[in-house]
């Protein structure tokens, strides 16, 4: 749990006009579990996502929102709709008379419950077809996440059509839009992350395997953590210009560490005493297949860079462990105790 600065930094004159910022990051008590996964993402996008189950009003979608504000800048070619890496540009970006580049922040999307397809995917611009007699594509959600986050509230929700959508694009990492007499191929590589309460439903078992990471979110139980809470949210609500800048050098100091590990990330060495833990430890919990003993092979990896370490160790498999597994067991009917516990277990037995 993170105190309040001893000295905070000078409140900025705001117009009363200006968007209220997010909450930062650095200001939630606790959820020690949910942001360090959020952080771990940030640094090895390729992990595959973050999904955040629990307690309604926990933190979930706050933590995910102030995750923006923590992302360092990319360079991308400017004018291109998918904001492209310019060593890397699509068609749209080839066909620029003058190709630039400039830095942005990585962009975080959210996707509703209740878009169309048409929103997610993008359709045919009907005002230039009815003006102009031209056909022009409009682009959707996914165009802007290129290279982003693509944030979906209350996932367990989300309808089927959806779903098989995502999961197609999150594979190829490539948006394909046949419609209209429109044929447009643009590139969606995206970070996937959802929250949701698992009392409202089940995720399909498709999209589950999806998400490189699981988190628990549960509301704090003791007081003093509750007392702090409240505490922070509410000088937020009364100035949230104000609170922000007193935590702007605590986010500053994480935004500078995801910089630091995602520089060191491929310098990290995996030792064989580390992967032989890692698939001892999937195969005696029952992971399903070798995703398992991927994803724990790749967060312990960001983590250890996260800290500076050269190697990864045994307590960042120890940290990542249950994150990486817990949404990936069979279910034992012999067995009435949760995935977390189960993981635990195996950790103290293999670990010590």
């Amino acid at each position: 749990m993170l105190d309040r600065p001893a000295h905070s930094a000078p409140k900025a004159a705001v117009a009363a006009s200006a968007p209220r910022p997010p909450f930062p990051f650095s200001a939630i008590v606790g959820q020690d579990e949910m942001k360090t996964a959020l952080l771990i993402a940030a640094v090895d996008p390729a992990l595959g996502g973050v999904l955040a189950m629990g307690d309604r009003g926990a933190g979930k979608s706050t933590a995910v929102r102030a995750l923006a504000a923590l992302l360092p800048e990319q360079k991308a070619v400017e004018g291109c709709i998918y904001g492209c890496d310019p060593a890397a540009p699509c068609p749209a970006c080839t066909g620029l008379a003058r190709r630039k580049s400039v830095a942005r922040r990585a962009p975080v999307v959210d996707l509703p419950l209740g878009a169309t397809e048409d929103r997610v995917v993008g359709a045919l611009d009907l005002e230039r077809a009815l003006t102009l007699g031209q056909k022009a594509f409009e682009p959707g959600l996914l165009a802007r996440a290129n290279r982003g986050f693509v944030y979906i509230d209350e996932v367990n929700l989300l309808e089927d059509h959806l779903v098989d959508l995502l999961l197609d694009v999150a594979a190829s990492g490539e948006n394909v839009v046949e419609r209209e007499g429109l044929s447009i191929r643009h590139p969606a590589r995206f970070v996937l992350i959802g929250s949701g309460n698992p009392e409202e439903g089940e995720l399909r078992p498709q999209l589950l395997d999806r998400f490189g990471l699981c988190v628990e979110v549960t509301t704090p139980a003791d007081i003093p953590s509750r007392i702090q809470v409240v505490k922070r949210r509410d000088a937020y609500e009364r100035d949230p210009h104000g609170f922000s800048a007193d935590w702007a050098g605590a986010d500053a100091k994480i935004r500078r560490r995801v910089e630091r590990a995602r520089r060191r990330l491929d310098e990290v060495a995996v030792n064989d005493d580390a992967l032989e833990s890692i698939a001892r430890l999937c195969l005696a919990v029952g992971a399903d297949g070798l995703r398992g003993e991927l994803t724990l092979m790749r967060a312990a990896r960001a983590l250890a860079a996260l800290d500076g370490a050269k190697a990864v160790g045994e307590s960042q498999v120890r940290a990542m462990a249950a994150p990486a597994l817990r949404h990936r067991l069979r279910r034992n009917p012999l067995d009435e105790t949760g995935s977390s516990a189960r993981i635990e277990r195996a950790v103290a037995d293999l670990l010590g």
